[in-house]
């Protein structure tokens, strides 16, 4: 038996907005419910586990009766960090459960449906898989003393240079989710004390021990955190 749990714990800070991110309009209809919808279009006996904050919960109630939205989930709490989340949605799952469950941002509302299934299909094998897209942009890296401090005459000036060189980009990759996992892998390696080092959970499943398996993403499958961000999400609602 296989779950999503869909992580939404955002501010909207980035957005200047009041509202959280996650409850914004594009086209009509709040991003976390594009999102639910995304993966029930995926698979119907999909067991669907929302992370939401506690203080949100209320609000994200009131929309669903607003916009009649009858997607079937569990509700869980959010926690001070997304590892904690995570780790309130996992609680959700029963603890001989066998399967893959996948773990994905509430603001990506673009995955397509074969990268879902990929990510899926994959880790029934691999145990840990996670989407990517090539870089395309030139991308350079900042040294640990990331600035002159003095110009050539031996004075400090005002607009000195960062200390910085070009990397590869085929080197790298930019990473989306969901981020799949057998489920016993992910819950044992979600028992780990917290560290600053987990940015994602693909992280916490590193740290653990077991390898990452990569698999091509979509690269409509864009993070909404921004007004930009939101444009854009018009558009690829729009067709």
């Amino acid at each position: 038996m296989d779950y999503v749990i869909i992580v939404a714990g955002g501010k909207g800070l980035r957005m200047g907005s009041d509202i959280p991110k996650q409850f914004l309009p594009v086209n009509g209809k709040p991003v976390l419910m594009r999102t639910l919808e995304r993966f029930r279009e995926y698979a119907d006996d999909l067991n669907i586990i929302l992370v939401l904050p506690e203080a949100q919960q209320a609000y994200w109630h009131q929309l669903c009766e607003q916009y009649q939205f009858d997607v079937k989930y569990q509700l869980a709490n959010g926690g001070a960090t997304r590892f904690h989340s995570v780790q309130n949605g996992l609680a959700k799952i029963p603890d001989d459960a066998q399967g893959v469950v996948g773990v994905h941002d509430g603001v990506r509302p673009f995955p397509a449906i074969e990268v879902i299934r990929n990510c899926y299909e994959t880790a029934r094998t691999a145990k840990a898989v996670i989407p990517v897209i090539p870089v395309v942009e030139t991308v350079r890296h900042l040294s640990a003393d990331r600035k002159d401090d003095t110009a050539a005459d031996g004075k400090e000036t005002e607009g000195n240079a960062m200390r910085s060189h070009t990397v590869p980009r085929d080197e790298y990759r930019l990473v989306q989710t969901p981020q799949t996992f057998d489920i016993q892998l992910l819950k044992a390696a979600n028992r780990q004390p917290y560290n600053d080092g987990f940015t994602d959970d693909a992280s916490v499943v590193e740290s653990y021990g077991h390898a990452i398996t990569l698999v091509e993403g979509n690269r409509e499958n864009i993070k909404i955190t921004t007004p930009y961000d939101l444009k854009i999400a018009e558009v690829l609602t729009d067709g």
